[in-house]
This record gives structure tokens, sequence and C-alpha cells, in this order.
């Protein structure tokens, strides 16, 4: 009965989830593409789709087939080219690899964290290009930036608690290389049909160590509000949880009688009846 409901809401959470954040400013005219072939949205927004339908299904053998033929009917749908294998095949991994690491998050949450790093790296510097000249464009990044970081480390603690907290030291250094990989990605996408390959790497290598620096400048507070905000955030979710049940008894199913042998069943019989006098015989003769 689970998968009645969680298959559909998987499926939908694929798109929505992983390519909304494409058309925040809405559809260029007379386009009817659900899955443009960009690079930088085929392989972050297949990751996040795929993580939020492995969460919703909780079932790596059931959430990767489902991911692969959404993605499938999706590109069919679209009217995209059967011909543009590769992108094709970056949508069908980048959704598989989500699927994955959303099956596994549903045992551990830090694993969905972890899958997670990137795609919230990328939604937080989306408004930095659509709103180019915008008054508060610093505090909009901002807290798109600690906002995602305080919802990775309350999700990696979502099911152990506190004992998933050694993990926020490599989760937020995660988090901060996932902005690398977000300028990587758009690099290799913007790059021209003619370039060298090598230079195409080169690039994509100078954007990736080329954007730790200006991130921790700008938005180096932000991040330690975020860790702040987390603890508190995680505290009240633990309080707000009911005690944990008691380990079940193991020998709750056997009965408390005990098994007596046949030389200790005495122990069963009535005790006869003790008087102060002794009975009175009234035998012939005892009587004379």
């Amino acid at each position: 009965m689970r998968y009645l409901w969680s298959i559909p809401a998987a499926a939908v959470a694929w798109f929505v989830g992983g390519f909304a954040a494409a058309y925040l400013k809405g559809l260029p005219g007379g386009t009817t593409l659900f899955v443009p072939p960009r690079l930088d949205l085929l392989v972050l927004g297949g990751l996040t789709g795929g993580v939020l339908a492995g969460l919703l299904v909780a079932r790596a053998r059931v959430a990767v087939p489902l991911v692969l033929i959404v993605a499938t009917g999706m590109w069919w749908l679209s009217g995209n080219p059967w011909s543009d294998k590769a992108a094709l095949i970056t949508l069908l991994v980048a959704s598989a690899l989500g699927a994955l690491f959303g099956a596994l998050g549903a045992r551990s949450s830090v694993v969905a964290a972890f899958a997670l790093a990137v795609p919230m790296a990328w939604y937080a510097l989306r408004p930095a290009g659509e709103l180019a000249d915008w008054r508060w464009l610093w505090q909009l990044n901002g807290l798109l930036v600690g906002a995602g970081l305080a919802l990775l480390l309350y999700t990696a603690c979502w099911l152990r608690g506190w004992r998933s907290a050694y993990f926020w030291v490599p989760l937020t250094a995660w988090y901060l290389a996932a902005f690398g990989v977000v300028a990587a990605v758009r690099s290799v996408d913007q790059a021209p049909a003619a370039q060298d390959t090598n230079a195409t790497a080169d690039a994509a290598m100078d954007a990736f160590f080329n954007s730790f620096e200006p991130l921790l400048r700008e938005y180096g507070a932000w991040l330690v509000v975020a860790v702040l905000l987390a603890i508190p955030m995680v505290a009240l979710k633990l309080r707000a949880l009911p005690p944990a049940a008691p380990p079940p008894d193991p020998y709750a199913h056997r009965t408390n009688d005990a098994v007596l042998g046949d030389d200790l069943d005495w122990i069963d019989r009535e005790e006869p009846r003790r008087r102060l006098l002794p009975r009175r015989d009234n035998t012939p003769e005892n009587a004379l």
C-alpha cells in the first residue's frame, strides 16, 4: 500500500524538485521543452530529483528503475532529439545516482545530506544570475547560502540525533566544495563548442578553485549564522520526539509456570491440616 502513494509522489518530485528552479522567471515564449538540454540543469536537476524520489520510495531496487523510466519518458515527451545521447546519458546517470543516494538516505540521513549539498549550492546561486542589479542581492544570496547549510546540518541529524553532529565539519567542507563544482559545471556548459578539451578542463579547474575565496569573503558570516541556527533546530527536533520505546523482552513469549520433574511433584501436593490435639481414636480396641 505504501507504493501506491510513494511512486507517483516520487515521479512528481523528480521533476518539481529537480527542475523547478529553471522556471523561476517563466518559460521563454513558444517553447514546450520540459527538460532543456543544459549540462548544469541535467546533472544537478536530475541528481536533486533522484534524491527526493529515493527518499520517498526508500527502496533502491524500486527508486532507480523508476527515475530511469521517468527521465526517459520526460525526454521523449519534451521532444528532445534521441541523437543527443550525451545529454540523455547525463540525465539518466545523474537521476540514477540521486535515487541511490536518496534510498540510502532513508536509512542514514547523513548520506542524503551529502547528496543534497551540490543541488543546494546550485539553488543558492540562482538569484545571482537572475537579479544582477538588485539592491538586496548580497542579503538574498547570503540568506540562501546560510539557509542551505542549516538545512543540510539539520538533515544530517534527522535520524540519529546528536550522534551525527560529528559529520558537520566534513559536511560543511563538502558544501563549500559544492559551490566550486557548480562553478566548474557552468564553465563547461558555457564553453564554446569548438574549444579544445584541455582548455575546457583548465577553465573548469580554475572556476572550481577560484570560487572559494569570494564565497568565504562575502558569505562567511552567513555560514557561521547557519551553524548557530542548526544547533537549536536539532535540539528542538529532538525535544519534540516521543521517548524511545523500551527494548522488547526476549522472554515475553514464555510463561512463568515452571516445569518440575516427577521427583519434585510433591511440592504441588496439598499439605495435611495440622491439629493441636491428636484426633481421638474410637476403635473397639482403644475403647476397652
